[in-house]
């Protein structure tokens, strides 16, 4: 009987990954934190190396039995170090933390004692909720819950950061850390002016590049190693490897306590493990390891370089159409629309633009008074668009598209009010199922995207 739900139960998991499979090809996924990893890195991560346990680190494991492991996780670690130029004695690196909010807070834990202040991006203006988000008096993130957390913003009218003011608000609170990098801050950053920002009030420097990663690595975003002390970065983003993290510290000396002092790269490993998790995903690891491999040919250089021409492509042609770029352009891999001109609810907009078989996700903007789960905007991005060979002609198209989806979607008005609100998505739910414009797009959609095959389905 066992053996008889055991199969069943397979079955059902099975056929939902093949809709899954299915989805994923005649979709345009346009989230700029979703990508495509190859064939090679899926096998990786559905190995046998699922099986091990492996706590500790490389030469120096609680368990036997980790000769293969150590000589897995040591290559990744010589690959993303070589993948950006960095020299072992100088840097260490991290490959075990299991996403990127793990590694930041394994890297404030590092870092920052209890009670001490961070400076981080706010949220709204496109930071992270692992660098400490919380509302006036109600910590939401667990960071918020053990340090101080005070947010530097973009500035109001240009809806980029300001150099300037930052480092006075920093001369002010004198943070342990300054944090940069977010979800959808749409410009580069300026590693160095940051970097001396946070040196000069005797504070740390962690870059999260967890978006740009792949950008970095492929020379068409600007490397934070030469100004900050932590570098932080996801390795399923644009580096199109499984989800994980690597964390990069400097190898100087790190004052932990009165007695005993550790450099940066030892207190992030002794942070990670026993800090925050157990034994690493040796599996992930592997993914990771051959991500890099992968990223380091000069195939990989020109995909990064095309996901910047084609965001640039994108966003222009919004701009034409009067959509409100959120800084008017972009310097990376994604963009942020504001839609309060348009008179479009970000939630209304996402639903619909699903509904026609193109993948983005609602956002707030800037200066924005609506809530998170019904937002002002929209966020999107091209890495996973680009994955499936699509250029800047196919930019045109999608962008034609969205302008349609959005006009469209100008009918649907979300109320305010929790009980007006509570109707009208049930409403809204059905309406759309049964749009007959929506769903002949969906078709054109499926059609088009039919015509670029997606890295790693079908052939493994």
């Amino acid at each position: 009987m066992r053996d008889i739900l055991t199969s069943c139960m397979e079955d059902i998991i099975f056929s939902i990954i093949k809709k899954e499979e299915k989805r994923q090809r005649e979709e345009l996924v346009l989230i700029p934190s979703e990508n495509y990893a190859s064939a090679a890195v899926m096998r990786a991560v559905g190995s046998v190396l699922m099986n091990k346990y492996a706590e500790g680190q490389v030469g120096r494991r609680y368990y036997q039995g980790n000769k293969n492991i150590d000589e897995i996780e040591g290559i990744c670690k010589a690959r993303a170090l070589k993948l950006f130029g960095l020299n072992g004695k100088e840097w260490g690196v991290n490959v075990q933390a299991l996403s990127g909010s793990p590694a930041n807070l394994a890297v404030l834990a590092a870092l920052v004692e209890p009670g001490q202040r961070i400076l981080s991006m706010y949220l709204p203006d496109g930071g992270h909720l692992s660098h400490g988000w919380h509302l006036p008096g109600k910590p939401l993130s667990f960071a918020s819950k053990i340090w101080d957390v005070v947010f530097y913003h973009v500035d109001p009218e240009t809806r980029m950061f300001d150099y300037a003011k930052i480092e006075k608000q920093a001369q002010e609170v004198r943070p342990k850390i300054i944090i940069s990098g977010g979800t959808a801050y749409p410009r580069e950053i300026n590693h160095q002016r940051l970097g001396e920002i946070a040196h000069q009030v005797g504070g740390f420097y962690l870059a999260d590049i967890a978006h740009e990663a792949g950008l970095v690595a492929g020379g068409v975003n600007t490397s934070p190693f030469a100004y900050a002390d932590v570098v932080m970065m996801t390795t399923h983003k644009t580096l199109r490897g499984p989800r994980g993290a690597l964390i990069f510290s400097k190898r100087n000396k790190l004052q932990v306590t009165s007695n005993k002092s550790l450099t940066l790269a030892e207190a992030v490993d002794r942070a990670v493990f026993p800090g925050v998790q157990g034994g690493p995903h040796e599996h992930t690891i592997a993914g990771i390891a051959v991500a890099l491999g992968e990223a380091a040919g000069k195939p990989f250089k020109t995909y990064a370089e095309q996901v910047v021409k084609n965001a640039k492509v994108l966003a222009e042609e919004l701009l034409k159409a009067d959509f409100d770029v959120v800084t008017g352009g972009t310097d990376k891999h994604l963009m942020l629309i504001d839609l309060r001109k348009s008179g479009v609810s970000g939630w209304v907009a996402a639903w619909a633009l699903e509904c026609a078989g193109i993948i983005v996700n609602r956002n707030t903007v800037p200066n924005d008074r609506a809530s998170a789960f019904y937002p002002s905007g929209i966020r999107l991005g091209t890495p996973a668009v680009t994955s499936r060979g699509m250029r800047e002609r196919e930019m045109h198209k999608i962008a034609g598209w969205m302008v349609e989806v959005v006009e469209y979607a100008k009918k649907w008005k979300l109320p305010d009010g929790k009980g007006k609100r509570t109707q009208f998505v049930k409403q809204f739910a059905s309406q759309l199922s049964a749009d007959k414009k929506l769903r002949s797009m969906r078709e054109a959609v499926k059609s088009f995207a039919l015509r670029f095959p997606v890295p790693g389905i079908g052939e493994r």
